[in-house]
């Protein structure tokens, strides 16, 4: 029989509307529908081999295998995580010297990158609610939601000068000199994204020296770490900062460097001003954890673990993770020539100096809509590109496309 509701009781969700799609995930369900043999997918931001497949690393399955074969129990992980997991990951990015700091530091597994962005930011709530976290213009697009989802209030710092293709670094300093204490800047570590374009090193020094000075804490990102040039210069933004400042908050994902997109492994770093407070940060983030996950997955953190600790594996993951990086550099450079030969001579050698799977072409909104349209070729609505989406078969096809919508 249909159900009764009572006169006084007012449905619950009545008020609720419905969410707009989210813009890049529309882009693949696009694809996805798009039936012409010559379409190409440069959206979503995972890495693809020549054939166009997002592989799993030989390393990474084997220790799957192995990890498999001998699992006798499935019980829950604290929610730190796995404490091999943390301890490795941590030296990963932080490498092997923190220059006498290590009591000061706490690492704690998280679901994925995400996870450990929105756990970094529910610590900063719980010690400054009034803080303001601080991001690039532009930034990855969920960073202002996930992040501002605590309730933090969220503005951008200048970061991108389009008309250059490089970072507005004068800009980005000056506009740090202006903020007051306890501001928190979110920091992309390298292959920034949306835009491919990274600080250098004496750049980075230079953040540092400024963010110390002014008693900022930086929350640095970085997801792509050996997609850039290599393990060590991707994390070199995050070594100069440990040495800079008192505290600093770290968000590591595995997704793309592992190849574990769908185990959703990650990891939240805090350097704290001393030992004793790295051990409140930690039982702090735990608190976190219980009030929202509670238990972190265990099976990306496990491979994760077994590679690093094991030589052989570490260094057959380390050999392939070093082809991909490879791979997508020479996919820029691809890329830059067939753009200058398709638009009669323009210069793009900008993006063969860009690092990463990103880059963002110079392209409005309705020339995307038409890339998509007319050629078949998929991006993100502001011109982002995922570079490692082009292939040797299908690379001019897409300079002509891209071509073709910014000249006419």
């Amino acid at each position: 029989s249909p159900s009764v509701i009572h006169p006084r009781q007012a449905p619950m969700f009545e008020t609720l509307q419905p969410v707009p799609p989210d813009p890049l995930l529309g882009v693949t369900a696009a694809f996805n529908k798009d039936e012409s043999p010559t379409k190409v997918d440069l959206g979503v931001g995972v890495y693809k081999d020549p054939a166009g497949r997002t592989p799993v690393p030989a390393a990474v399955r084997r220790a799957e295998q192995e990890i498999i074969a001998a699992q006798a129990t499935k019980t829950y992980l604290s929610p730190g995580g796995n404490p091999g997991f943390n301890a490795r990951v941590s030296e990963l990015v932080f490498g092997g010297d923190l220059a006498g700091r290590k009591a000061d530091l706490s690492a704690v597994q998280a679901p994925g990158g995400s996870g450990a962005l929105r756990r970094g930011a529910e610590l900063v709530r719980l010690a400054r609610p009034d803080a303001v976290l601080y991001v690039s213009d532009p930034t990855w697009a969920n960073h202002i939601p996930l992040l501002g989802g605590t309730g933090l209030r969220v503005e951008r710092y200048p970061y991108y000068a389009a008309d250059r293709h490089a970072v507005a670094v004068d800009r980005m300093l000056s506009f740090f000199e202006t903020l007051p204490a306890g501001s928190v800047v979110v920091l992309h570590a390298c292959c920034h994204n949306p835009t491919g374009q990274d600080l250098d090193i004496p750049q980075w020094e230079a953040v540092a020296a400024v963010v110390a000075r002014r008693g900022l804490l930086p929350f640095v990102d970085i997801a792509y770490q050996g997609l850039g040039d290599d393990l060590d210069r991707d994390a070199a933004s995050v070594r100069i900062l440990a040495k800079a400042v008192p505290e600093l908050l770290v968000a590591a994902s595995c997704s793309k460097n592992f190849g574990i997109y769908r185990e959703r492994t990650g990891l939240l770093a805090t350097l704290a001003s001393s030992s004793a407070q790295a051990a409140v940060n930690t039982s702090q983030l735990a608190r976190v954890a219980r009030t929202i996950w509670s238990m972190p997955p265990d099976h990306g953190a496990a491979i994760v673990d077994r590679v690093l600790s094991t030589p052989a594996l570490r260094a057959d993951w380390s050999a392939e993770l070093a082809a991909m990086a490879t791979r997508i550099n020479q996919l820029r450079a691809q890329l830059a020539e067939r753009l200058a030969v398709a638009t009669g001579g323009a210069d793009f050698s900008w993006i063969t100096r860009q690092r990463g799977m990103f880059s963002r072409l110079d392209l409005t909104a309705a020339q995307v809509v038409r890339a998509r349209e007319e050629h078949h070729v998929y991006m993100a609505p502001d011109g982002r590109i995922n570079i490692a989406g082009i292939s040797d078969t299908n690379v001019a096809h897409v300079a002509a496309a891209i071509a073709a919508v910014a000249v006419a």
